[in-house]
């Protein structure tokens, strides 16, 4: 495998890829910053768990990937906000509302990676990662 320049855009499309195909599972090489990712994903209901999973030479991600009752996506579209080489910082109240607040906003800020709507209500401000509907 080769090197991965921005891994919250590969976490992003392996999820996008997944749920298209309509795999229970998807696994990717572990970091706190992708775990992070998926605790909020799990705790905002757009998956229904992950793990880490403890390997030889990185640990592996697994998330448990969500589904309706007739088989419809809970996840419609990730959006990575913007190129590595690009970085996005919004203030508290610039924090960008996805589809009318329907989806989430993924942030990176001073305490650590959070969901816009967590971050709006402890005043922080971040760079904006992704976008989630």
């Amino acid at each position: 495998m080769g090197v991965i320049t921005d891994p919250v855009a590969d976490m992003l499309t392996r999820i996008r890829n997944a749920n298209t195909s309509f795999h229970e599972t998807v696994e990717m090489p572990s970091s706190k910053v992708k775990a992070s990712i998926a605790q909020i994903l799990k705790s905002e209901g757009y998956i229904r768990g992950f793990e880490v999973v403890e390997q030889k030479p990185q640990n592996a991600l697994r998330l448990v990937l969500k589904y309706g009752a007739a088989r419809e996506s809970v996840i419609t579209n990730l959006k990575r906000v913007r190129p590595p080489s690009l970085r996005i910082y919004k203030k508290k109240d610039e924090i960008p509302k996805v589809m009318g607040g329907l989806g989430i906003v993924i942030m990176s800020t001073p305490q650590g990676i959070m969901s816009g709507k967590r971050a709006r209500r402890e005043g922080f401000g971040g760079e904006v990662l992704a976008l989630v509907w």
